[in-house]
């Protein structure tokens, strides 16, 4: 705290410092030097102004197209666009040249006119000969659902393993799709490339593309053995927090459902807190007590989104992994959201994928619906019905966040074995970390040592293995009961 003239002012959070720095780099509008001929630049960085939409509608229901429509146009604001325009398609399959095919694009080519757009933005992931079909139609840049994804992580990533995963990304999504424009980058090295030159020894060299790719290529794979390297940071961290017996929470969820917001609720942590897609993409881990006295350490993880770029997943698979090894999911859903089913099924569908790969098997999950504060009463009824075992929280306003932790209390209890052991005298310190990570049933002092039945989490358990007492119920030997 600083105190100044009869003041207090309170020192910043991080989140908030955070959200100073982003703001103070947002994108202007109005100040864009794209040339208006595309085809005479060789590269183009994806800056988007005023974009406009374009969707196809293959399956589902109205409602669903337009909830996916709706959620790229909160992709593409947060990205830094204005959108002017939103059309869908209604097809069996996308069109697989131009995506939305001729008639579509045409009639996309007069509303770009129409708005006066620089950029078309598709909600799907489009091949390289669809971009540059289409391009070749509305005259102006087009970018995928994909490209769209990657530019908003490029911007939110802070950490080191944070950018090297999103460049990894980026890259794995580019390579395939670098291209040129007039004959660029067909122009070779010519003469002596490659050689030293000389009779017979002359060849053509390297093409300009081909140079370019084998960059990147070279790229990835330093990219790649930084990211393995902080990997192995990582997971030792990881290994020191579950051999300490505290119980740990992941805290999953879609984007922009309140995940961060919650993690400052339960523990005070001052993360960043904003109302956009993707805004915190770094997972952040702190320790809280709860009313039981038991101590919990909260991760909080990356958002997921319908159709996450497969080049993402397997980015931030050291990131995801923190999932795995959690003793419980606390799984966040938007309850404001037209289709909260839809959100917790995209998330369940990652993290299968990710659990399958580990080889392990799925922590237990406790779904929390939140901002319950800007739902009707009607619609919370409603919601309350469709996931009775949810917990119903605000992590705006406070409400529901007592009653959380009683149930984290009571479902984090459930996960403890009961326990029997004769400690030695001299093992004060696993007596001790009994009483502050587990709870004491009873506990007598004897010539051997103390005689303690108590109730701790997993990995305490086979810490006390070898004190383990003979004889009482199968509860009290140091195992869960079958």
């Amino acid at each position: 705290m600083k105190r100044s003239g009869g003041w207090t002012a309170a020192e910043p959070t991080v989140g908030e410092m955070q959200l100073d720095e982003r703001s103070s780099l947002r994108r202007v509008a109005g100040l864009s030097t794209e040339l208006t001929d595309i085809t005479e630049v060789e590269y183009r960085q994806l800056r988007l102004e005023r974009v406009v939409l374009v969707g196809v509608w293959t399956t589902g229901s109205a409602a669903q197209a337009d909830a996916s429509m709706t959620e790229l146009a909160a992709l593409a604001e947060t990205a830094g666009s204005e959108v002017l325009e939103g059309l869908i398609q209604r097809r069996d399959k996308p069109d697989p040249a131009t995506y939305i095919g001729s008639g579509k694009a045409d009639e996309l080519r007069a509303v770009v006119l129409e708005t006066g757009a620089d950029t078309v933005i598709c909600d799907g992931e489009l091949t390289p000969a669809q971009l540059t079909a289409l391009e070749k139609v509305v005259k102006v840049k087009v970018i995928d659902r994909t490209a769209l994804i990657l530019d908003i992580f490029a911007q939110h990533a802070t950490s080191r393993e944070g950018k090297a995963q999103v460049a990894l990304a980026q890259m794995e999504y580019m390579l395939p799709r670098l291209r040129g424009w007039g004959e660029s980058m067909s122009r070779q090295a010519g003469g002596r490339a490659g050689s030293n030159g000389g009779v017979g020894l002359r060849g053509p060299g390297e093409t300009k593309i081909e140079t370019d790719r084998r960059r990147i290529r070279e790229r990835m794979a330093k990219l790649r053995r930084e990211i393995r390297e902080m990997k192995t940071a990582r997971d030792t961290m990881r290994a020191r927090r579950n051999s300490s017996g505290i119980p740990s929470v992941a805290i999953v969820g879609y984007t922009n459902a309140g995940k961060s917001s919650l993690m400052n609720a339960l523990t005070g942590a001052g993360l960043l807190v904003q109302d956009a897609l993707f805004a915190t993409l770094d997972p952040t881990t702190r320790r809280a007590d709860l009313d039981d006295g038991r101590e919990v350490v909260f991760t909080d993880t990356v958002g997921f989104v319908r159709h996450l770029p497969t080049q993402l997943v397997e980015a931030f698979r050291s990131t995801l992994e923190e999932v795995t090894g959690a003793d419980l999911l606390l799984h966040v859903v938007d309850g404001s959201d037209a289709l909260p089913a839809e959100q917790i099924k995209a998330v369940r569908e990652v993290i299968t994928d990710v659990i399958k790969e580990q080889g392990t098997s799925a922590p237990p999950e406790l779904l929390v619906v939140n901002k319950i504060d800007a739902l009707d009463p009607m619609a919370l009824t409603r919601l309350r019905g469709q996931l009775p075992d949810a917990a119903f929280v605000s992590a705006n306003t406070g409400l529901g966040i007592d009653a959380l932790r009683d149930r984290l209390a009571e479902v984090l209890g459930g996960l403890d074995v009961e326990i029997g052991v004769l400690l030695p005298y001299t093992r004060g310190d696993l007596l001790a970390r009994i009483h502050a990570d587990g709870r004491i049933i009873s506990a007598t002092h004897e010539e051997g040592g103390t005689r303690v039945r108590a109730r701790v989490p997993h990995s305490l358990a086979a810490a006390l293995s070898e004190y383990a007492h003979a004889g009482g119920t199968p509860e009290s030997n140091g195992h869960a009961p079958s």
